[in-house]
């Protein structure tokens, strides 16, 4: 499920993550995790210390369960996020989309709207009715692309992040899917 989009700033591509991505991968969330600190409830030093298996282990997926989704340039990655079906046969029918990152050069030119728009692609063909994701309420960029995206907030978390000794509340919004 590869996906060429062209943009002002040159062409990129959409891919599914593979083990062999571990290493760039790691790069990438690390980036995101030191360049948008309150966007992530992962942890950029406890992150920076994991292993290289564990960064592969994190691309080892069973193809009905998840998929991490990578934005390459020219062989660089550039933008991510990833998708996880609920565990339980109470909660297959949905879908929790997590660590939507775009690199600052890259933004703007809605790469993270073509990384989330595959993931509804990738849950419709597994039949997922319902689709959620969780965003720092202070993140207006973040929250204005998921509302393009046909999301819509159905709760809120309260100090649900912990950074720099202040909390942070988190919007937790869905979207449904037409599987017909």
């Amino acid at each position: 499920m590869n996906k060429s989009i062209t943009t002002p700033r040159g062409p990129f591509i959409i891919r599914h993550a593979t083990p062999a991505d571990a290493m760039p991968f790691r790069e990438l969330r690390l980036e995101a995790l030191q360049d948008s600190p309150i966007a992530f409830s992962a942890d950029y030093q406890q992150n920076l210390d994991h292993p290289a298996k564990f960064w592969e282990d994190r691309l080892t997926m069973e193809e009905d369960e998840a998929t991490i989704f990578l934005a390459e340039h020219e062989g660089k990655l550039i933008g991510m996020t990833g998708i996880l079906r609920g565990s339980s046969p109470k909660t297959r029918h949905s879908a929790w989309i997590w660590g939507v990152y775009v690199t600052p050069k890259w933004r703007g030119l809605r790469i993270a709207e073509e990384l989330i728009n595959l993931c509804f692609t990738w849950a419709k063909t597994r039949k997922i009715i319902l689709v959620k994701l969780g965003v720092a309420a202070t993140n207006t960029s973040a929250i204005r692309c998921y509302e393009r995206c046909g999301f819509s907030t159905y709760g809120t978390e309260p100090r649900a992040i912990l950074y720099d000794s202040k909390y942070y509340d988190e919007f937790l919004m869905s979207r449904p899917l037409d599987n017909s």
